[in-house]
């Protein structure tokens, strides 16, 4: 499918379903390997182009600072030993929420991580 030419002043035409879909399992397979920035950059890229894609970002947003957030604190207790077992959580359980919101978005289904503090709205 292809969308008439780009005019200044004119908004971006919508996804299409199958965009909405790649895009949607991109944001959550990319926080696998950058952390929050692949979901933040593609969120904030395509949050006006579709309601699919602004509800996926905005909960790969989240998880991503929230799961930034436990690393953090993983990291400072690696002295007192505990940040080991925090950190392997993160690791482990970030992998599996992060297979299940790329399942949901090619499903183009919606997803919302638990765990996850909702810094974004």
């Amino acid at each position: 499918m292809t969308h008439p030419p780009q005019n200044p002043g004119y908004p971006n035409p919508p996804l299409s379903p199958g965009e909405e879909q790649g895009w949607g399992v991109g944001i959550h397979l990319g926080g696998l390997v950058l952390s929050w920035v692949v979901p933040l950059v593609l969120w904030l890229v395509f949050r006006e182009r579709s309601r699919f894609i602004d509800d996926h970002g905005k909960e790969a947003v989240n998880w991503q600072i929230t799961l930034f957030i436990l690393y953090v604190i993983g990291g400072l207790t690696t002295l007192i030993l505990i940040g080991f077992v925090i950190l392997a959580f993160a690791v482990i359980v970030n992998l599996i929420f992060s297979i299940l919101a790329t399942v949901a978005a090619y499903q183009r289904r919606p997803y919302r991580y638990p765990l996850s503090i909702r810094f974004v709205k």
